[in-house]
């Protein structure tokens, strides 16, 4: 399956208004942002999963990244809710689950296959601070490196935001509203432009709040490294 898989165009989804499709475990279902690949893949989903709903134990071929956005995930290593942010790398394991349901984002095979950092933040512990070089902007740092720099953003209302993309760059809207392109984003739209070009937007009268990354798309691993199992329904 290929979706939104040329990523040297813009692409763009709705998701809040996108129908929830089953995933092979019951009780998980997704909306898929873009995709490469059948059950193993390169993705990038959001993931619904009911109350007391859960997956077997697993490893991560090829790496997980994902932010909490409602309710509770759950697996041995402790209780998410909303706002966590966790990286767990290639060759991690764990047996993840929500008893009382909750719904994330997350992107899957999109490591290196040599990173073996773990990464978990609990964003509502941690303070915005404004940007040095944008108005109206306040950043919160998730994790960088050489190839990617990710982080929630803050816009004030009615903010004229402008942002290079030399490496691309993914924005999910967490609440809120921005315009970019004519077009309206709201709570749950995700947006990816490619390397080379630049964002341009304006945040709605109430402002918004985004997660962002960028820098990661100026080498795209398309295919999984290895045939794996794979997690949270994506």
């Amino acid at each position: 399956m290929e979706l939104n898989a040329d990523f040297s165009v813009r692409a763009a989804v709705h998701a809040a208004h996108c129908p929830w499709v089953p995933s092979p475990m019951k009780g998980v279902e997704r909306r898929m942002l873009d995709r490469i690949g059948g059950e193993v893949a390169r993705a990038t989903s959001i993931v619904r999963y009911a109350p007391g709903s859960h997956f077997s134990a697993h490893t991560h071929g090829g790496g997980e990244e994902f932010l909490v956005l409602e309710g509770v995930f759950q697996d041995e290593h402790g209780d998410y809710g909303p706002g966590c942010y966790v990286r767990n790398p290639p060759a991690s394991a764990h047996s993840p689950g929500s008893g009382t349901g909750c719904v994330i984002f997350v992107k899957l095979w999109q490591f290196s296959p040599e990173d073996r950092t773990q990464v978990s933040v609990d964003t509502s512990k941690r303070p915005f601070r404004a940007s040095r070089v944008r108005p109206g902007v306040e950043v919160m740092p998730l994790y960088q490196d050489s190839s990617e720099k990710v982080r929630l953003e803050r816009w004030k209302p009615d903010a004229s935001v402008t942002l290079p993309l030399p490496a691309g760059g993914e924005f999910l809207v967490l609440d809120g509203a921005f315009e970019e392109s004519a077009e309206r984003f709201e709570t749950h739209s995700w947006l990816r432009l490619p390397p080379g070009s630049s964002l341009d937007a304006r945040a709605g009268r109430n402002g918004c709040t985004l997660w962002v990354k960028t820098g990661h798309l100026a080498h795209v691993n398309r295919l999984p490294f290895t045939r794996s199992p794979t997690a949270h329904g994506s």
